[in-house]
């Protein structure tokens, strides 16, 4: 089974990417969506997140945007809900790759947005990052419901930066000419690796 590493900064597109792999026969896994269903379900992860951030759950329901509004500005306070949520989310992955080697999947995409930053690369066979030219990502941030313009920047200073993680990516998937263009590239990757798949 080759396991790919997607990740991209916010509003290259990587979600649109992670639903062609998934449209060219990939198993697919969200990182953002484990978090909300962690938040929403991981009893364990409530009760820490109760005991750290008090003002952020109520009647044992994680408040999101209260929450978020607690770590945005604060490094230690994020750097704290980060060591409660990581190693959750890693045990959903590694139960999603067991299910997806117990069903002889070929091909499996982790879609993690803090790949590089946490030196996820090493769990990987091989890494994606998806890019879009910086207006077109300005664009559709701002298209975002709640977004602002310091928002986004604010965002955009606590990620790693777009050139970086091309740097050092394996393969780079361009966002900027639409979705076709993209579709393109997702299905001659995919082609292109299961090709050197060693029989």
């Amino acid at each position: 089974m080759i396991v790919v590493g997607l990740t991209g900064s916010i509003a290259m597109g990587k979600s649109t990417v992670t639903k062609q792999f998934a449209y060219l026969g990939a198993r697919t896994f969200n990182s953002d969506t484990a978090v909300h269903e962690i938040l929403e379900k991981n009893s364990g992860a409530i009760s820490e997140i109760k005991k750290r951030f008090p003002d952020a759950v109520k009647n044992n329901i994680v408040d999101r945007n209260a929450l978020g509004k607690i770590v945005f500005h604060d490094d230690v306070a994020m750097r704290e809900l980060e060591a409660i949520m990581h190693p959750r989310v890693w045990e959903m992955q590694q139960g999603f790759l067991r299910r997806c080697a117990l069903q002889n999947c070929g091909f499996a995409v982790l879609d993690i947005p803090l790949l590089f930053e946490t030196n996820g690369e090493g769990k990987v066979d091989v890494t994606v990052v998806v890019s879009a030219p910086k207006f077109v990502q300005r664009q559709r941030a701002l298209l975002r419901m709640h977004m602002t313009e310091d928002r986004f920047d604010s965002i955009l200073k606590k990620q790693m930066p777009d050139i970086e993680k091309r740097q050092r990516a394996d393969f780079v998937i361009h966002t900027g000419l639409g979705k076709a263009y993209s579709m393109r590239q997702v299905r001659e990757l995919m082609t292109l690796l299961t090709s050197h798949r060693d029989p």
